[in-house]
């Protein structure tokens, strides 16, 4: 006779048997032996279970969603946004709060999802209609995945009407952002996406942003500060095109007037080992701005039509160094080719940098100049030191590969390429 029970009893003997081995080896913390048709605990619910619908106006679907936070609040829910043929329009001002996950069915979706048959994403899409606050603030021990935030009205063609819209996500500056996960989210018309500049009083820790995709129109993607335990910023890509598959790219007069706002697309200050690991970004003032109070690494990036590619500073010689490695940077843009440099270092501490070449030329994306004026400028009156490995350094104008305003800085070149591709060692 066929047992047709959880498990036969041949199995369930073999079981038993080896049961003691494997909560000696797993320990306490192993989960039950669960039978095929034992039912799964519940995770959490989908919005739409509290009513939040595509055919809601944005005030009811804010009210609604809110709502739905504040119950898995308590609970440490999962909430679920259903892809829909349709956007969720809502308001802003949302509070993301703790304890919270809030989960699309989406992957970051460069160049953009489209509707087969409307100029508009689909899936799991919150559109956002109104200026007036963050669309969405988060506490600790929150996560937000899979999520599309579209701005429908945000102009894509002409500077002067540029919407000054909120950051779409911003730490909470009332109670500790810790343990934030951020994850496979893409932002269409966006001017700021992630802010997380908190207080020295109320600082954000162990926040991890990865695989997300924007084009901020105010020039900044992420900005981190004062997160003193390990902020992570990985696989982000920041590029004109990201909504190209539904509403096409933005004209070269919008991206000359994202690089003119002179901000950078990622920005860390006040932190402890920060890393950030394969970061892009096209068509922004600077790439990524490493504040005076901050150390870590940064490698396998690519900063593309840049006027600065990296800026760092430093406050003190103590834990202010940066290994920098394997990473491209096309400075070509900017007034003047005196304001173009691939790499800017100043204030005190040490900085690495192996394997990292820039070069440059024009894009027809851009107004370029298409040269850059060095590879480095070491600016400021302290002492801080510098060592450059195998990096080659292209299409500068100056003399020298290296402008040196610093009289103090200590710097040391190997293994380098100049314009000419002749090596180049420095002094």
């Amino acid at each position: 006779m066929v047992d047709t029970g959880c498990r036969s009893r041949r199995e369930t003997l073999i079981a038993l048997c080896f049961l003691p081995l494997m909560m000696l080896v797993a320990g306490p913390a192993t989960a039950p032996l669960l039978c095929a048709d034992t039912p799964m605990p519940q995770m959490g619910k989908s919005v739409t279970d509290f009513g939040v619908s595509p055919d809601n106006s944005p005030e009811t679907n804010h009210e609604k969603l809110q709502a739905a936070i504040d119950w898995a609040s308590e609970r440490g829910a999962l909430l679920f946004v259903p892809p829909s043929s349709a956007p969720y329009r809502v308001r802003s001002g949302l509070t993301l709060r703790r304890n919270v996950s809030l989960v699309g069915a989406n992957g970051p979706t460069g160049r953009g999802t489209r509707h087969p048959e409307r100029a508009q994403p689909v899936g799991s899409v919150f559109a956002i209609e109104d200026a007036d606050a963050p669309f969405i603030t988060v506490e600790g021990a929150t996560r937000i995945e899979g999520l599309q935030f579209w701005y429908p009205h945000q102009s894509r063609t002409d500077p002067a009407k540029i919407i000054a819209y909120p950051p779409t996500i911003r730490a909470s500056d009332k109670t500790p952002a810790q343990g934030v996960f951020l994850s496979r989210l893409t932002f269409y018309g966006e001017f700021f996406a992630m802010d997380f500049r908190t207080r020295r009083n109320n600082c954000c820790e162990l926040v991890t942003i990865e695989h997300c995709y924007g084009y901020p129109l105010g020039g900044r993607f992420v900005a981190i500060d004062y997160c003193y335990d390990i902020p992570r910023v990985l696989h982000c890509h920041v590029n004109p095109s990201n909504q190209r598959f539904f509403a096409g790219g933005f004209s070269r007069a919008v991206i000359d007037s994202v690089i003119a706002r002179k901000t950078f697309a990622y920005s860390i200050d006040h932190t402890d080992n920060a890393q950030l690991v394969d970061v892009f970004t096209f068509g922004t003032y600077g790439g990524i701005r490493l504040g005076p109070a901050t150390y870590g690494q940064l490698t396998n990036f690519n900063f593309d039509c840049v006027t600065v590619g990296i800026h760092k500073s430093g406050d003190s010689t103590k834990n202010r160094n940066w290994q920098i490695a394997q990473g491209s940077i096309i400075a070509n843009c900017g007034e003047k080719v005196e304001d173009v440099h691939p790499i800017i270092i100043d204030g005190m501490g040490h900085t690495s940098l192996v394997n990292v070449e820039a070069f440059s030329g024009l894009n027809g994306a851009v107004t370029a100049i298409g040269r850059s004026f060095d590879f480095l400028l070491v600016e400021g009156d302290r002492k801080l030191t510098i060592s450059l490995f195998g990096c080659r350094m292209r299409d500068y104008v100056a003399d020298s590969p290296l402008t040196i305003r610093n009289p103090n800085a200590v710097i040391q070149a190997v293994g380098c390429l100049d314009r000419d591709e002749n090596p180049y060692r420095y002094p």
